[in-house]
């Protein structure tokens, strides 16, 4: 475990193993810059640090999602207050392997646009989302924005009607297509639903799906698996045994659910990230208000191939066990937000 920080308030949002066995973190600082700035960190195998750069202005700026690119460097999304064309827009900053700034590219109109989540396309160049309150809906949407390999925008596409709608993570498919998942007020059962989007290579939406019940769920991660389906990760208040639970959803090609199963007790319990592991199992990452310090811990989960998770005891989840044992084993989590590629 290691930390990374001095007096101020730091968060890292987005991790990924590197080419060479090592980790880039991208997040944002209080502590360096003259604001809150982008904040990127590479380490080494064993976490230590190699090196690390700031990003920003005199306002507000943070990275939500970090992913190296072919080339060895590493593409950052997120946002800032102290560039661009309205009061916050997407911000896309291109780096060396040694974070050394190449090119920076700011996406947005008059009003709050954000990017959540991006990764590098088959082409060379870069699939964002995240949301938008200039373009769309008056009230926010999903936001698809399709860039070349110099972050020169190819088009963009917004998702949404009348409710707060928005993207939290978008991945390329085998089909060279796009599948998003993000949360809509516009559509579905509740305040806030689970929604899915699938597009073709150019942004068209060929189908979506909504998932959830009458109160608020969201949806913050997405991963195309080996069966051409998909598995979503996020939080559901509808339905699990608490106050809110982690929420796991398998879908078939097509987003028809498969299986969804929650984890969670009587307390706040999120997914903020899922993979599927070389098993045919999963691997989910998150926070829970249920197990482990009462403040807050972060969330591990791995479970089989239909989202099942060993259990210790009919009631009793292997996590409540490992979090039981090592009471402070884990660090405070107080806010994630992830898509990692």
């Amino acid at each position: 475990m290691k930390t990374f920080g001095e007096f101020g308030e730091d968060w890292g949002y987005s991790v990924q193993q590197t080419f060479d066995g090592g980790y880039i973190i991208a997040g944002e600082t209080h502590n360096i810059g003259m604001g809150g700035d982008v904040w990127l960190i590479k380490t080494d195998g064993n976490g230590n640090k190699v090196w690390d750069k700031i990003f920003g202005g005199a306002e507000d700026d943070k990275a939500y999602s970090v992913q190296q690119t072919s080339d060895n460097g590493y593409i950052i999304a997120g946002m800032t207050f102290s560039f661009g064309a309205g009061w916050v827009d997407a911000w896309l900053i291109k780096t060396d392997e040694n974070g050394n700034e190449q090119w920076n590219k700011t996406y947005g109109g008059e009003y709050i646009d954000i990017a959540k989540s991006v990764q590098q396309t088959t082409d060379g160049g870069y699939i964002i989302t995240g949301e938008t309150w200039s373009f769309g809906a008056d009230t926010g949407g999903v936001w698809l924005i399709k860039t070349d390999n110099n972050g020169k925008e190819i088009w963009n596409k917004t998702f949404g009607v009348t409710g707060y709608d928005y993207g939290s993570c978008v991945q390329q498919t085998t089909d060279g297509g796009y599948i998003i998942a993000g949360t809509t007020s516009s559509f579905g059962e509740g305040n806030k639903d689970f929604w899915l989007i699938k597009t073709d290579g150019n942004g068209n939406k060929v189908w979506d799906k909504t998932y959830g019940g009458k109160d608020t769920d969201e949806a913050y991660s997405v991963q195309q698996t080996t069966d051409g389906g998909y598995i979503i990760a996020g939080y559901t208040n509808s339905f699990g045994a608490g106050f809110s639970d982690a929420w796991l959803i398998k879908t078939d090609g097509n987003g028809n659910k498969i299986w969804e199963r929650t984890f969670g007790r009587k307390y706040g319990d999120f997914a903020y990230s899922v993979h599927q592991t070389s098993d045919n199992g999963y691997i989910i990452a998150g926070g829970t208000g249920s197990f482990g310090d009462v403040n807050g811990d972060v969330l591990l989960i791995k479970t089989d191939s239909q989202g099942k998770a060993k259990t210790i005891s009919s009631d009793n989840l292997w996590f409540e066990w490992l979090f039981q044992r090592f009471p402070n084993a884990f660090p405070l989590l107080r806010y994630l937000l992830g898509c990692n590629q």
